[in-house]
């Protein structure tokens, strides 16, 4: 990609770990973890999508997490901004919500 003079494009990850609340048991967690893996077909723009549960080698992890890398931070927006985006947020991911972390960074 070539970028005007003075301009720098990077690509841009996005990762946010999730904890889930008591009440989402075994069940909802598998729903929610399936409909956060199916973001990159049914929302796309980005270049990789890896959603993945804890491993459970220490206390005190997040329960999973969500890395998503966009070719730049206009296709970021245009992902945190999607209706499909914000529904499954909606849906599966804010009921069973305990806490949520997440930052972006240039890549």
């Amino acid at each position: 990609m070539l970028a005007a003079p003075g301009r720098v494009l990077a690509m841009l990850r996005h990762v946010v770990l999730f904890t889930w609340s008591d009440a989402a048991d075994a069940e909802r967690r598998r729903t929610t973890i399936e409909a956060l893996r199916r973001l990159r077909q049914d929302v796309g723009g980005m270049s990789m999508l890896i959603v993945a549960e804890d491993a459970d080698l220490a206390d005190g992890n997040a329960d999973a997490v969500l890395i998503a890398d966009f070719p730049d931070v206009q296709a970021y927006y245009r992902y945190a901004q999607d209706p499909v985006h914000l529904a499954v947020i909606a849906e599966h991911v804010r009921p069973w919500l305990k806490s949520r972390s997440a930052l972006q960074y240039q890549i």
